[in-house]
């Protein structure tokens, strides 16, 4: 690898690091944003391995990219300046989203700068990883939390009838004998359905070669989350409304989580295998 453009690439690196790493750690250390988060930190660890697993692909041609390296580097730099003037006016998660996106453009044009456009295609995958770790703007968020509780409460209501549990509904708030529950922001799933998203990208990218298959993966997650969602909350109902209803505010309601993403991670790995067999028939 040339040593010259490795210590460009160094330094444009270390400024793009530079320009997000103070709102990041800002946001990460925040209670409030910081629950739909947590695999900010894993996301640059996962990209540069799949950087490492392409590297001699990937940097076989080298070529300087001026111009479109330095559209991005001012581009980026352009979204940075209107994070510092802006700052004031944005809530701490849209601002480090402001900031981590002008950080990832500026270093996405370092990199095609130093080594070109088809090095740059080559690690398409590893550098759009890195979208992971912009937070998602609010607006964008409470829209997706939103969409998650209408589903999760429709597949809920369609439990709630198919077990003959007695229930009266108002939105998402259900009336149970005894008690009422209610599909909250916290019951949409957000944070399982990022992980699987992230997972099904990852088991994509590694087990199968063509583009719509991978897309399959990563939408099966929508129905999944929901059907894991829902199921989740008609257990717990059941086992609040016939036998302890304790059980909504103990540890199995607030951490319970686990064996139902591992559930998911079930229910998703006979759609990967499917789809890696149409592959191989397809080869054959």
């Amino acid at each position: 690898m040339d040593s010259k453009r490795f210590y460009i690439f160094l330094s444009l690196s270390i400024i793009a690091l530079a320009m997000a790493f103070l709102p990041l750690a800002t946001l990460l250390r925040s209670a409030a944003p910081r629950e739909y988060y947590s695999h900010i930190i894993l996301i640059p660890f996962v990209s540069l391995f799949f950087f490492y697993l392409k590297k001699k692909e990937i940097f076989l041609h080298q070529e300087y990219g001026k111009k479109y390296g330095f559209l991005l580097l001012a581009i980026g730099l352009g979204f940075y300046l209107l994070g510092i003037n802006q700052r004031g006016d944005l809530t701490l998660n849209d601002y480090t989203t402001l900031m981590s996106f002008s950080s990832l453009v500026f270093w996405t044009g370092g990199f095609i700068l130093c080594y070109g456009l088809r090095a740059f295609r080559l690690a398409l995958f590893p550098l759009l990883f890195f979208l992971f770790i912009v937070p998602i703007p609010e607006f964008l968020m409470n829209g997706f939390i939103y969409f998650l509780q209408v589903g999760s409460a429709e597949f809920t209501h369609f439990l709630f009838m198919l077990t003959g549990i007695p229930f009266a509904r108002e939105g998402f708030l259900f009336h149970l004998p005894g008690m009422s529950i209610e599909v909250a922001k916290q019951c949409s799933g957000i944070r399982s359905s990022l992980a699987l998203i992230i997972t099904s990208l990852i088991a994509g990218e590694i087990f199968l070669k063509t583009r719509w298959k991978r897309w399959v993966l990563v939408l099966c997650v929508i129905p999944i989350t929901i059907f894991k969602n829902g199921l989740r909350i008609t257990i717990l109902s059941l086992l609040g409304t016939y036998v302890d209803q304790r059980i909504l505010g103990s540890e199995l309601h607030r951490s319970g989580g686990i064996p139902f993403f591992a559930l998911a991670l079930l229910f998703m790995a006979p759609i990967l295998i499917g789809l890696m067999k149409t592959e191989k028939k397809r080869v054959k």
